[in-house]
């Protein structure tokens, strides 16, 4: 995720395995490739991520909240990624397709967010500078 603009740049499904970390490193864009990567603790970032660029942090520094964040929103509000639950679905490929549904929808909410940030504060800009 780009911290900046909350985008989804890369997801995978899969358990929280080392090659399931490289298959998500392997999606990431080669422009975000370059860049400082935030994550947890966890052994697999360790060996995927470039030594360089990688920072291991916990949770208390806040370098992982919107992650962490939007994490927390897909076990919330979907349960078909709990497993304990009813609506749980074993097929893989189900998750994945419902998955890419939410990184798009996420995109453009956030998208249509930014711009209607940006028109207010230049209708703000305008009216004050009538006065």
């Amino acid at each position: 995720m780009n911290r900046e603009t909350r985008e989804i740049v890369a997801s995978d499904c899969g358990e929280r395995s080392e090659n399931t970390c490289r298959i998500l490193w392997g999606r990431v864009p080669s422009a975000y490739k370059e860049a400082i990567v935030f994550s947890a603790y966890w052994g697999a970032y360790q060996a995927v991520s470039p030594g360089e660029q990688h920072r291991p942090v916990g949770k208390e520094t806040g370098e992982t909240a919107h992650i962490e964040r939007w994490n927390n929103t897909l076990r919330q509000q979907l349960t078909r990624f709990v497993r304990k639950t009813l609506s749980f679905s074993n097929c893989i490929k189900m998750h994945e397709i419902f998955l890419k549904f939410l990184v798009v929808m996420n995109s453009l909410v956030n998208l249509l967010l930014a711009r209607y940030h940006f028109k207010n504060y230049h209708y703000q800009e305008n009216y004050e500078s009538r006065e």
